[in-house]
């Protein structure tokens, strides 16, 4: 199964969270910062999504989407 992630820049601060349990390790922090003046995560598509959709539900901000393609 694959997948693809959807950050919502905005909603993001950048905690790690999503980072630190991602099995592909598809995602990090980019140079990009948000209106409120965060680091956010950014989706690396090379490395790949499993569609396992933990880092959606770590996340305490409800800023990250995960959709699965089979």
């Amino acid at each position: 199964m694959k997948g693809s992630v959807t950050i919502n820049q905005e909603l993001c601060k950048g905690c790690a969270f999503c980072m630190t349990f991602c099995p592909r390790h598809a995602l990090s922090l980019s140079k990009k910062l948000n209106r409120k003046g965060y680091t956010v995560a950014a989706f690396d598509e090379q490395k790949g999504c499993t569609g396992c959709a933990t880092c959606a539900q770590l996340c305490p901000e409800i800023a990250i989407e995960v959709y699965r393609d089979e």
